[in-house]
């Protein structure tokens, strides 16, 4: 019988992000929260219906709560995140909630931004109605 060998894997380590950024989608079904380093690179995510709600309570102001607290948690003690920038985009009811939170986490907010898409042409008009 011939044996197969498994390559062995690299064991990932878990690196030191001190200053990062918070990114939150609040739209009105659901709320995101995605921490990341500086760059951008993604280390954690959690949202409201990860965290266990249903239907309409995924948009709700507690939903988006629980969501910052069980990432913030994670980010803090796996990367010792201790201070980021917040940028938020959408416009649902997790958007104060979530910042409210994250300070309540002793991470500290050094900046935060709204970063929504705006409209800047607006859609196609309808064709014109022939009578």
């Amino acid at each position: 019988m011939a044996e197969t060998i498994k390559p062995s894997r690299k064991k990932k380590t878990k690196r030191s992000v001190p200053y990062g950024q918070m990114h939150v989608q609040a739209t009105f079904n659901n709320t995101i929260v995605t921490f990341t380093d500086r760059n951008g690179g993604a280390l954690i995510q959690a949202s409201a219906g990860s965290c266990g709600f249903r239907g309409s309570k995924k948009g709700t102001a507690y939903a988006a709560q629980v969501a910052v607290e069980k990432a913030g948690e994670v980010v803090k003690q796996a990367h010792g995140m201790s201070k980021v920038d917040v940028r938020i985009k959408g416009i649902g009811l997790g958007r104060d909630a979530a910042v409210r939170t994250l300070s309540s986490l002793d991470i500290s907010i050094e900046s935060i931004s709204d970063v929504t898409g705006v409209p800047h042409g607006g859609t196609r008009p309808r064709k014109q109605r022939r009578v």
